[in-house]
């Protein structure tokens, strides 16, 4: 049985939700960002009860296709910009992940997040940008780089545009302003 869950977002995340699910006595075969699969099926009750435990730590059971689809697209950008080899064009990378035509994904994706998955996926470099600067000693054209900018002014430009300042400004502060990436 497939479970999907929304705000997996990281492997401390697929940690937890396996800790979830063994605790429960559930024999766990896969888990990756948004989606757990299990060998046992589930009562409704055990559903309630496993929807219990995951929202306790911050996470939620989905139940609707749609809501499912739009975890999936967040769970594609989220790989996407961490990806280190060279990227694909962002439409197809997600149209081949999701196995689903792109302009119907974007549509679905503004409708229920209020924005495009490129502004999503926008958000989401400026936020790897924010760890690497950081917590790294690349140099800001290294950052570019490895995010996939096709520039080391693009990036600048894009993080100043989110962030009201440059990356080496971001870099200098004392308190680094960071989100949570399920908070995006």
């Amino acid at each position: 049985m497939t479970i999907n869950i929304k705000n997996m977002v990281c492997p401390r995340c697929i940690t937890a939700v396996r800790a979830i699910l063994v605790s429960m006595g559930f024999t766990v075969e896969k888990i990756t960002l948004g989606e757990a699969v299990i060998t046992d099926s589930l009562s409704k009750e055990q559903l309630i009860v496993l929807a219990s435990h995951l929202q306790a730590e911050g996470f939620e059971l989905l139940d609707d296709p749609r809501s499912c689809l739009v975890e999936q697209i967040k769970t594609g950008v989220l790989q996407w910009v961490r990806m280190n080899s060279p990227r694909p064009k962002l439409a197809d990378y997600i149209s081949d992940t999701v196995h689903r035509d792109y302009s119907s994904l974007s549509k679905l994706f503004s409708q229920v997040k209020g924005m495009t998955i490129e502004h999503f996926a926008i958000l989401h470099r400026v936020e790897y940008a924010k760890e690497l600067l950081s917590y790294s000693q690349h140099s800001v054209s290294e950052i570019a780089y490895t995010l996939g900018y096709s520039s080391p002014a693009y990036m600048t430009s894009q993080f100043k545009q989110q962030t009201g300042m440059s990356p080496k400004e971001f870099r200098e502060m004392k308190t680094k302003n960071r989100l949570h990436l399920d908070e995006i």
